[in-house]
């Protein structure tokens, strides 16, 4: 089996991944601004780095995977006005901002298992971690790297560049910087236009602030994140993950705040998943074309001809190679759908199908081989950077040979106990484990557990409260339903349908 390579966005290499530490592996990715709700370009990083996620234990990894939710203060240095998204949000919903916080994180973490994406192993939020960042800022003043002005605090990038590579994962150089800087609140408290804060005082009528060595206050966005890598996963971790549109000047500033801090750049390899246009054009507010996961599960978004389920925008995200441009429109969308459907359709065929009518050795060797070497080559391809495309597309080519087996056109004798043993395992693997695809069948069905479980949880708490009415009444419900409970020894509950 070859070994896992990545394109390292750092280096703009394809290098060969090895971790810090044999056999463990430190994934940081950059979480939701939980200011409001996630749209379909959110979808893409989440699942691209979920099948990383899940690729890296398949590969026997233990993987600790960090994504944080930024919740505070998300302060933007380029391209538009500088904003507290939270703040202003929460002002506008008429809600406080931890309350507006965590309506958009419920929503968001809703979202993720509406798309099977595995739960990261800490999720810390930035507002939990302010002394951390305070503590990084002071290291980063003591070492000369940057200054406070009216209580504010800002990174010197001119006097970082005089002694590291600052723009390298970017590309972008200091005089290129100078002129596209743009002209925003605060520019005169610093001494350079592209100076980015690390904090910033607050105003008179900012809702989330902080004390701070410099007076009250509220981080800045890069800070966050550098802070919380730095202390789940070391001065030093393996991979960085995020959005193309993180690079500049998202990353490129975690890498300058880190590295004066633990004096080497904090991530091995950085990956970055490429953005999601909309009939051709990039996802933006002035182009009204940004639809929320909501819409997309509902289809009521103006630009969306009907609903589409959450696997079969996976579905759809995992067809293309995530480090492409992926356009969507609903001829795309559409396809995926009934792709989807074709490819899982033969995929439940194939579990049903015996592996004992297999033949000892192949009835029919060339077939035999080439779907062995179908199979084979899944690893190949997710060992190159991950390319799901490629995996699909192989998978696809097997579906004509199971419909086959299944319709006697070609006999199960035409291949060996050992391939057919080999196809039920890889597609297994695949298209549940690595890919994260289910059934829509099934997700049906475990969302209708989840509502009993409940149902059952508070049947159980009114019991306790003495509360014998609510929990006839939910057992009734349930019967008159067809969930039949039945109270155990042990103090469970099971339930049968009748």
């Amino acid at each position: 089996m070859s070994e896992l390579k990545v394109l390292n966005s750092y280096t703009r290499q394809k290098e060969v991944f090895k971790p810090i530490t044999p056999g463990y592996v430190g994934m940081y990715v950059c979480g939701p601004t939980v200011s409001g709700e996630s749209h379909l370009g959110h979808a893409r990083p989440f699942i691209t780095f979920d099948v990383v996620y899940r690729y890296l234990q398949h590969l026997g990894y233990k993987v600790r995977y960090v994504r944080n939710i930024t919740d505070a203060g998300h302060f933007e240095e380029e391209g538009r006005e500088a904003e507290d998204k939270i703040s202003n949000k929460a002002v506008l919903e008429k809600l406080e901002p931890m309350e507006l916080v965590q309506k958009y994180t419920n929503l968001f973490h809703w979202a993720m298992r509406e798309f099977n994406n595995l739960d990261p192993s800490i999720e810390p939020t930035a507002t939990g971690h302010i002394v951390e960042q305070i503590e990084m800022i002071k290291k980063i003043i003591n070492e000369g790297y940057a200054y406070e002005n009216n209580g504010s605090v800002y990174f010197d990038v001119k006097k970082y560049a005089e002694n590291y590579p600052y723009g390298k994962l970017s590309g972008r150089v200091m005089d290129d910087l100078l002129e596209t800087t743009r002209e925003l609140e605060g520019q005169d408290e610093k001494k350079n236009k592209q100076d980015f804060a690390l904090w910033k005082a607050a105003p008179p009528k900012h809702i989330m602030r902080w004390n701070s060595p410099w007076g009250e206050g509220f981080p800045g966005w890069h800070i966050e994140c550098s802070a919380m890598s730095n202390k789940y996963l070391g001065g030093e971790f393996d991979i960085h993950g995020g959005g193309m549109d993180l690079q500049f000047p998202h990353h490129e500033s975690e890498i300058a705040q880190s590295t004066v801090c633990n004096k080497h750049v904090p991530a091995r390899y950085w990956l970055h998943n490429n953005m999601i246009t909309v009939n051709g054009k990039k996802m933006g507010k002035s182009y009204n074309n940004q639809i929320k996961l909501t819409e997309m599960f509902a289809g009521t978004h103006p630009l969306l001809q009907q609903a589409y389920t959450p696997m079969t925008i996976r579905f759809f995200i995992l067809q293309t190679h995530y480090r492409s441009t992926l356009d969507f429109s609903n001829e795309a969308l559409q396809a995926a759908e009934k792709g989807l459907k074709r490819l899982w359709e033969a995929y439940e065929v194939l579990q049903k199908l015996n592996e004992e009518e297999a033949g000892a050795k192949a009835g029919d060797p060339a077939l035999d081989e080439k779907v062995k070497q179908l199979l084979l080559e899944l690893d190949e391809f997710m060992n190159d950077d991950f390319n799901t495309a490629k995996v699909l597309a192989n998978l696809f080519e097997l579906v004509p040979v199971i419909n086959s087996i299944k319709d006697k056109h070609i006999p199960a004798t035409a291949l060996s106990k050992e391939t057919f043993a080999l196809l039920k395992k890889y597609s297994k693997e695949y298209l549940e484990n690595i890919l994260g695809l289910q059934s829509e069948i099934t997700r049906e069905d475990n969302k209708l557990d989840g509502v009993i479980g409940l149902l059952i949880e508070i049947r159980k708490e009114a019991k306790a409260r003495k509360d014998y009415a609510t929990s006839d009444k939910i057992r009734q419900q349930l019967q008159a339903f067809g969930v039949l409970l039945k109270d155990e020894k042990d103090g469970s509950v099971s339930y049968t349908f009748n």
